[in-house]
């Protein structure tokens, strides 16, 4: 087994353990070994369950920039992209709801998820041939990452095969940040002054602390007891 189908099992294993249990209740260890998984390789690879969270929000991008489309409307790439993560999220339904229950009671796990999220938007921004480099970049992806919370809120209610209310609320979320012209271009504005953009909602996925408004706060340790 290489390194990336380890990962994607270790991933499997930990957030169907966590979908039966809870965040907290996860153990990594044990979710490797009732996977058959080689804890030692375990240990090596993923120091803690942030790991688990990191590694899985990786995935999702890469499922997300695998074909992205070089040509259209921004808003139309962006939106292909977000979908893409979505059917990541929805093969680990279980243990991503988990994930963000856990993180609507725990500030430093929503702050974590929210600095991996935007990292992730300046992602999608850059294959969708917008620059998410410098200040002006940091607000666009701030701006996406607005319109990824506001899509998680329906997509965490979202029951349908098809994820029809997910791709409704995500298409009006970009449609309501000014249809992106106003956060990509040259007069982009601050993330709190867009007209329309939805507001972030704590119980989400908690990123309220992910729009600072003052000096970056330091990244938050990976606590190997979590």
């Amino acid at each position: 087994m290489n390194n990336s189908d380890f990962d994607a099992a270790v991933v499997k294993a930990v957030l169907a353990q966590a979908g039966e249990r809870g965040w907290r209740g996860a153990s990594l260890i044990e979710a490797a070994r009732d996977a058959g998984l080689d804890v030692v390789r375990l240990r090596q690879r993923f120091p803690s369950k942030l790991a688990v969270l990191v590694r899985f929000g990786t995935m999702a991008d890469q499922a997300a920039l695998a074909g992205a489309a070089t040509e259209g409307a921004v808003k139309d790439r962006l939106f292909d992209m977000i979908m893409r993560r979505f059917d990541v999220l929805q093969a680990h339904r279980a243990g991503v709801l988990a994930v963000l229950d856990a993180a609507a009671m725990d500030p430093g796990l929503g702050l974590f998820l929210g600095r991996l999220s935007t990292r992730s938007m300046g992602w999608l921004l850059e294959a969708a041939g917008v620059s998410a480099l410098g200040l002006r970049g940091m607000l666009r992806a701030k701006g996406l990452l607005g319109v990824w919370v506001w899509a998680v809120r329906s997509w965490r209610d979202d029951n349908s095969l098809d994820l029809a209310a997910t791709m409704t609320a995500t298409d009006k979320a970009l449609d309501r940040a000014g249809q992106l012209a106003r956060y990509i271009g040259d007069d982009a504005p601050a993330v709190d002054e867009m007209d329309g953009v939805p507001p972030v909602d704590p119980g989400g996925l908690a990123v309220a602390e992910a729009f600072p408004t003052g000096p970056r706060a330091p990244e938050p340790p990976i606590d190997p007891a979590i």
